[in-house]
């Protein structure tokens, strides 16, 4: 097997990959996973799925897990998608992007361990970041799925939460051309008896949302109902609310640098 000699090198191994295409399916990532040790049950996570918002609030929530006293800053991981400038942005420790030298060991190794398969780029993304997370001793991992939900690379993860961010259509080629279809797949990341949070949704989203949980004893906690958001100021510097929630008092004066009345519902 080629080795990589350099960053370059292993970029360009992994966007070959995209030549395989989409494939949504876990029995590739399952067995890459048990050739590796298993990595994903090193820590525990919280899953987020949904159309927006995705990346907001699994950053806001790394954000949070890592002010836990439980839990240092340096043992949070945080895995995401796209990236925007570099690959490195995909995969997090506490506020450290992935070094370019642990792209390539890592890379090495999930290709190894895949040999004799046809991985597509995301089940060894997804691989080099579970792997990534358990060589830092990650104590917490924020999830982010790359498409859909129930099928995707990161529903091999037994996670303490999951959380779906509003739903709309999406990726209709791959998910479904209707919104209900969507929903069911953005939904198929409940897991049974892990509590569920939800944004608002439409109706028929909802309502699959609601079936799901139910169908597998998970709580459900809807942005609206149980817990909510009051804005106090809304500037283009950023927004300021009072989070409330019928089993808490009231918190106020929470500030976010980032514009948009939205991003308080992703922060709630």
């Amino acid at each position: 097997m080629p080795m990589f000699m350099s960053y370059n090198d292993t970029i360009d191994y992994l966007y070959s990959l995209q030549s395989v295409g989409i494939k949504l399916g876990l029995d590739n990532i399952r067995e890459i996973l048990k050739r590796l040790g298993n990595p994903e049950r090193s820590f525990r996570s919280i899953h987020i799925a949904g159309t927006n918002g995705k990346g907001s609030t699994s950053a806001m929530l790394a954000s949070m897990l890592a002010t836990m006293p439980a839990n240092s800053g340096a043992h949070t991981g945080l895995f995401t998608s796209p990236h925007l400038l570099s690959f490195t942005e995909r995969i997090r420790v506490g506020t450290k992007e992935i070094t370019e030298a642990e792209v390539i060991e890592l890379a090495k190794a999930v290709r190894a361990a895949s040999e004799g398969m046809t991985p597509t780029f995301f089940e060894i993304v997804t691989a080099m970041s579970f792997l990534h997370f358990k060589m830092f001793e990650v104590k917490w991992a924020v999830i982010e799925t790359g498409l859909g939900g129930r099928l995707d690379s990161t529903n091999v993860i037994t996670p303490e939460v999951t959380i779906i961010t509003p739903i709309s259509m999406d990726h209709m080629d791959f998910l479904g051309n209707s919104l209900k279809e969507v929903a069911g797949e953005k939904a198929g990341i409940i897991k049974p008896g892990v509590p569920v949070i939800t944004s608002t949704q439409a109706p028929e989203a909802l309502k699959i949302i609601k079936d799901t949980a139910l169908a597998n004893s998970s709580d459900l906690h809807i942005l609206g109902e149980g817990f909510n958001f009051e804005i106090e100021q809304a500037t283009t510097r950023g927004i300021t609310f009072t989070y409330k929630d019928k089993d808490m008092p009231d918190i106020p004066d929470i500030k976010i640098p980032l514009a948009g009345v939205y991003q308080a519902m992703n922060a709630a």
